[in-house]
């Protein structure tokens, strides 16, 4: 099985003979992945929706997979015991999202060694819930899809500490190896708070001024990042 970009980042963070648990499995691609090239000892696939799971059951059983993926379905952890995985990954959802799911099921949540996450917004409200809440971010990936970025981070439980806010938004992990993708990233992210800027400089109203400041300042930061990047 081939992966796309995204999920081929994602599965080359689980770790060699891993039980995992795929937090709305979508097609399956990654349990399969993941048995077929024996990273996995066993997978758990999960979905919300029956429609979805049926389909992914169907997929397993036409590759006599049955006996190493296990699709679930339910919300969330609620579907995974205590102990019974050591890795999770939750992708392709909002990170508020990814963020209430850990911690809606916090005794799953505390007996899981690995999290994998890819969050398709709030990356920054995500990373400030897994530094405050005893996460240590240890490694973050990016990739380019569909002319649309994606940013992947492994954690585990551990402390993380960020020095500057803008480090929230933009991975200071990708800043240090000077990822190849970031700096485009970075310069896409300020082109849209320019852009902001522009639109709201002359509108005189109190709402807009507070705005035109916090979007000048974070201007200021991206040009700081940038300067890191090129350093």
């Amino acid at each position: 099985m081939k992966l796309s970009n995204r999920l081929m980042a994602i599965a080359n963070f689980v770790p060699k003979n891993s039980i995992v648990a795929d937090i709305g499995t979508d097609h399956g691609y990654i349990p399969v992945y993941l048995v077929e090239n024996n990273i996995s000892k066993k997978v758990i696939g999960t979905d919300i929706s029956k429609g979805s799971l049926d389909k992914i059951i169907e997929y397993i059983k036409n590759l006599n997979l049955e006996h190493k993926i296990d699709a679930r379905l339910g919300d969330g952890l609620e579907v995974i015991k205590p102990y019974e995985i050591d890795t999770v990954i939750i992708a392709g959802m909002g990170g508020l999202l990814i963020r209430d799911i850990l911690e809606k099921d916090k005794e799953v949540t505390d007996s899981i060694v690995n999290f994998i996450l890819q969050p398709m917004v709030a990356a920054k409200e995500l990373r400030e819930y897994l530094v405050e809440n005893s996460f240590e971010i240890i490694k973050e990936e990016l990739v380019k899809e569909d002319n649309k970025y994606y940013e992947i981070i492994l954690a585990k439980k551990g402390k993380s500490y960020i020095d500057k806010e803008i480090y929230y938004e933009i991975s200071h992990l990708l800043i240090k190896e000077k990822h190849p993708l970031l700096k485009e990233l970075t310069q896409f992210r300020l082109r849209e708070l320019e852009k902001i800027a522009e639109d709201i400089k002359d509108i005189d109203t109190e709402k807009s001024k507070e705005r035109y400041v916090e979007v000048t300042s974070k201007i200021r930061d991206y040009k700081e990042v940038l300067k890191e990047i090129e350093s």
